[in-house]
């Protein structure tokens, strides 16, 4: 069974972008460990694609070689933050129609030319005092999100909200240093709703 794993840094990790088996340090190799110990008898591949920096314009550049040529049986993408983050010094938002138009075009491309099950992960932010005014821009972006999640997702994991659950339990700082990249809590954390989503998801 093959699994892809796509996004951006939160995704990447520091992978060795050289080993495309390489899951970094972040949430992909704890949901790859975690999957593994719960399937012994199944053969997987784990590919992690992810790269820091990207936005959902990126993953449309990559569609044909980091997605369709893959045909994994599961992808998963994390995608979001930096279309907000990017434009935030000068509020100079993308416009919701272009974000939706790009995130529709990357997972109807999935849809017509794999036979992947799609897992969307939503994009997040905890809250720390530098960057609460993201959630000008990137609260119409989530819903964005999870209209498409309606559409498209075979399962859905509804980060935004978790993780402010998880930042009232034990603060923002337990989960991350800049309210965006999670430290080995957070992707443990996301780690284990990936692993969760997994068993739920019809492969």
């Amino acid at each position: 069974m093959k699994i892809l794993f796509q996004g951006d840094s939160i995704t990447d990790c520091g992978r060795d972008r050289e080993d495309i088996h390489n899951l970094g340090s972040g949430y992909p190799k704890f949901a790859a460990e975690l999957i593994k110990a719960a399937h012994p008898e199944t053969d997987f591949e784990f590919i992690n694609l992810g790269i820091s920096g990207n936005q959902t314009k990126d993953l449309v550049d990559r569609l044909q070689s980091d997605f369709i040529d893959i045909q994994p049986d599961l992808v998963s993408i994390h995608i979001g933050i930096n279309d907000t983050w990017h434009r935030a010094a000068e509020r100079n938002w993308l416009g919701n129609d272009v974000f939706e138009a790009q995130y529709r075009k990357v997972l109807s491309e999935i849809k017509e030319k794999t036979n992947a099950k799609i897992l969307i992960i939503e994009q997040f932010l905890l809250p720390v005092e530098d960057k609460l005014y993201f959630r000008e821009d990137l609260n119409g972006k989530i819903d964005i999100t999870r209209k498409l999640a309606r559409e498209f997702a075979d399962f859905f994991i509804p980060l935004d909200g978790f993780m402010a659950q998880a930042a009232v339990d034990k603060g923002a700082n337990h989960w991350s240093d800049d309210g965006v990249h999670p430290n080995e809590n957070g992707a443990k954390f996301i780690a284990a709703y990936y692993a969760d989503a997994f068993e739920k998801i019809n492969l």
